[in-house]
């Protein structure tokens, strides 16, 4: 699941088996670095926007973001790409508040909503979700209490009323029909003896639980064959529909050839040098980054 089971609330919610984590560091700092690329969107509202935005690994101090700025609105889809430590990890876990990283300076908001003002916690109950690259297991715990205590976390903050067991059995049943899920996830331990492309799956059915308006899906397509991949696309491809916004942090254009982007952003060196259509990927496919990003 998202990241760990200690850290998920900092990921999905407070439901995800977690202890409540503290901000670390300085939030909101004034700063005046600004050479990111600003996406000028041209859907809905906006849901998620960047500014300025500096962040330090907490326990060294060292520098990773440099000055990302992004907006994405409703209904958008957008992919993040770049080198192994380039920022793009790290820039989705200070977005959700992981206590390994310190804001430096910039801001994050989520509907207007100031996301350093929040705990993680929080973020995930107005409906920002993350999902990691190497989800772990939890021994001892059920799918389907797993999902329930998430469904319920999410209604709450929604001033819902929470769903017993069988209520949330009939909520569930339509949405893993709808992603082609096996009910079988739901017997087995949260990721326990899954396979790659298995805990995937599992990732993609926490999401549409949690019904967020907001996804950033971290490398969803690391280690997945041809057909888990394509598998784990459609089923993005059915929650992405209608005013739901989307990040994808990605190596590969074999992704974003199934999950198409309205914006594909290059990172490097922990800012956004370079922001456009899906055919940036297939430029980094042919000349690498060093050719994209060349002066």
């Amino acid at each position: 699941m998202s990241h760990t089971a200690v850290s998920a609330a900092s990921l999905a919610s407070k439901a995800r088996v977690a202890p409540k984590f503290t901000r670390a560091g300085a939030r909101g700092c004034a700063h005046s670095r600004s050479s990111a690329v600003k996406v000028t969107a041209a859907k809905g509202d906006v849901l998620l926007e960047v500014k300025d935005l500096t962040a330090k690994v907490a326990e060294t101090g060292e520098e990773i973001l440099t000055g990302v700025t992004l907006t994405i609105k409703e209904g958008e889809t957008h992919a993040i790409m770049g080198k192994n430590g380039s920022g793009k990890s790290t820039f989705t876990k200070v977005l959700v508040g992981h206590p390994s990283y310190e804001v430096t300076g910039g801001t994050a908001t989520f509907r207007g909503q100031d996301l350093f003002a929040m705990e993680p916690e929080e973020r995930a109950r107005t409906g920002l979700f993350l999902s990691f690259q190497s989800p772990i297991e939890v021994p001892g715990v059920s799918n389907t209490d797993f999902l329930r205590m998430m469904c319920n976390e999410r209604r709450k903050s929604r001033g819902e009323p929470e769903l017993d067991p069988l209520e949330f059995y009939g909520f569930l049943t339509p949405k893993l029909e709808q992603l082609n899920m096996d009910p079988s996830f739901l017997a087995r331990n949260v990721n326990e003896g899954f396979s790659g492309g298995e805990k995937k799956r599992n990732e993609i059915l926490q999401l549409a639980v949690m019904e967020s308006e907001m996804s950033i899906l971290d490398e969803i397509d690391s280690g997945l064959d041809v057909d888990a991949l394509r598998d784990v696309a459609a089923a993005v491809n059915v929650l992405k529909e209608g005013d739901k916004g989307l990040l994808l942090i990605t190596h590969y254009q074999r992704l974003l050839d199934a999950i198409h982007p309205d914006f594909v952003h290059v990172m490097q060196k922990g800012k956004i040098v370079q922001t456009g259509d899906v055919s940036i990927a297939a430029k980094l496919e042919e000349g690498g980054f060093e050719a994209l990003t060349a002066k």
